[in-house]
C-alpha cells in the first residue's frame, strides 16, 4: 500500500482528506503541529480523528515566537465577518505557516518512502490565504522536485489538493458519503468549549453546512 503524510489539523477539510486518502488506497500518517495557535484544541480533536480511523500520526511541536498572526497573539482580535472577501488577507494568517508545515511533510514523507503529501487546502471557500492558492502548490511542487533526493533521482513526492477548487458545500457531501465523523472536527479560531459561531472559521463552517442542506452535529 502506498504511503502517504495528510496534514492533520482536526478540521472539516483535514478530515476530509484524511478518508479520501485511504478511499484511494494509500496508508495514511497524520502530521499533526502544535505551533502555538490560539484554538489548541484543534489539536486534540485531530488525535481524536486519528485514533477514530485507525491512522498512525505524529505530533510536531514548534515555536514561533515572531507571532505575526491573531492566530498566535492572545491579545489581538480575531476578525468577524458576516461576508468573508477572499481577496483581503485576514489577520488570522499565519506568515508562511503551509511553507513550514509541507517542508515539514516532505521531510517525513523522504524519510518514510512515501509518494504522496495530502493537503486539505481551499481557495474557494476559504479566508484568502496566498499559501492556500493553486499557484503556490504548483511553484513547492517543483521546488520538491529540485531541492529533495527523491526529486532530483525521479522518484516525485507529489502534493494532492483535491479540495482546492471545491466549495465547503461540496467537501462536505464528499465527506458525508466517505463516511467522515464530521462531529469530531473543530473550526473555531477560539478553541473555547463550545464554538464562538462568529469568527470568520465558524461562519464558513456554517456556510458550507447550510448550503450542503447536512445538519452539523456540532450545532445540535
Amino acid at each position: 500500500m502506498n504511503k502517504s503524510i495528510i496534514l492533520l489539523s482536526g478540521g472539516l477539510d483535514s478530515a476530509t482528506i484524511l478518508y479520501y486518502a485511504k478511499s484511494r488506497g494509500f496508508k495514511p500518517y497524520g502530521l499533526i503541529f502544535d505551533y502555538g495557535q490560539r484554538h489548541r484544541k484543534e489539536i486534540l480533536q485531530a488525535k481524536k480523528i486519528a485514533q477514530y480511523v485507525g491512522c498512525d500520526f505524529k505530533i510536531v511541536k514548534m515555536s514561533l515566537p515572531w507571532q505575526g498572526s491573531s492566530l498566535l497573539n492572545k491579545k489581538q482580535r480575531l476578525p468577524r465577518h458576516d461576508v468573508i472577501d477572499p481577496k483581503e488577507i485576514p489577520s488570522t494568517y499565519v506568515p508562511a505557516r503551509n511553507i513550514i508545515f509541507l517542508s515539514y511533510a516532505a521531510s517525513f514523507a523522504e524519510a518514510i518512502n512515501a509518494r504522496a503529501i495530502f493537503i486539505g487546502a481551499n481557495a474557494i471557500d476559504y479566508s484568502g490565504y496566498p499559501d492556500c492558492r493553486p499557484g503556490f502548490f504548483k511553484a513547492y511542487q517543483d521546488v520538491l522536485k529540485k531541492g529533495l533526493k527523491t526529486g532530483v533521482q525521479g522518484k516525485m513526492i507529489k502534493i494532492y489538493t483535491p479540495l482546492l477548487r471545491k466549495t465547503k458545500a461540496q467537501i462536505i457531501r464528499q465527506g458525508k458519503k466517505l463516511g467522515v465523523p464530521y462531529h469530531l472536527t473543530w473550526s473555531c479560531y477560539q478553541g473555547e468549549k463550545e464554538p464562538c459561531g462568529k469568527c470568520d472559521s465558524c461562519v464558513l463552517r456554517a456556510k458550507g453546512f447550510e448550503e450542503a442542506k447536512i445538519i452539523d452535529a456540532k450545532s445540535l
